[in-house]
């Protein structure tokens, strides 16, 4: 993460911004992989604003890519590995203003994994359109929550942000640890 921070940080603007979207592209595609850690690389970089626009842009653009693919890909087998499934039968076809309220919502809260939110919606009966709207549109409050708080920790102190780094991954360890065991 370091290097990358040095790396945009002496990179032209543009080149810098480019770059960024680019590495959002392949996160939103990977589907798995937590934006939050590029979007700190963006606010202290670009500043609270520049980080959110060039996120918001990335993002937004990383999940169309990643709905297409997604669409291309998984569409026939999810169908098909879900048949006896109902609840998610009837995720998969939901009406068009249920899928589009519900990726709003989903995409409003910061730590659903968005690759799920794009899954569902590219494998359903969601047209490419309603998903960009609903996407875009929800993903806007949850990215200025993201952007605020990674703001805040990144003028915190390093001892500061330390200390959230290990509250988070004794998290993690907690989280892993009790999925392990059931």
């Amino acid at each position: 993460m370091d290097a990358l921070l040095l790396y945009l940080h002496t990179t032209p603007l543009p080149l810098a911004i480019m770059l960024s979207i680019c590495l959002n592209i392949g996160i939103a595609i990977v589907g798995v992989i937590p934006s939050v850690f590029l979007t700190a690389i963006n606010v202290t970089v670009f500043g609270f604003w520049g980080g959110f626009y060039v996120s918001l842009i990335g993002e937004a653009i990383g999940s169309f890519v990643a709905f297409w693919l997604y669409r291309k890909g998984f569409r026939k087998f999810v169908n098909h590995k879900s048949k006896h499934t109902p609840r998610l039968q009837k995720l998969l076809h939901a009406s068009p203003r249920e899928a589009f309220l519900f990726v709003i919502g989903l995409r409003m809260m910061p730590f659903v994994p968005s690759g799920l939110v794009t899954l569902y919606a590219s494998v359903g009966t969601m047209n490419f359109g309603s998903f960009v709207v609903a996407s875009t549109i929800g993903k806007v409050p949850a990215l200025l929550m993201e952007v605020s708080s990674t703001y805040a920790i990144v003028k915190w102190t390093s001892a500061a942000q330390f200390f959230v780094f290990a509250l988070a991954i004794a998290l993690l360890i907690f989280v892993w640890i009790k999925v392990k065991n059931r």
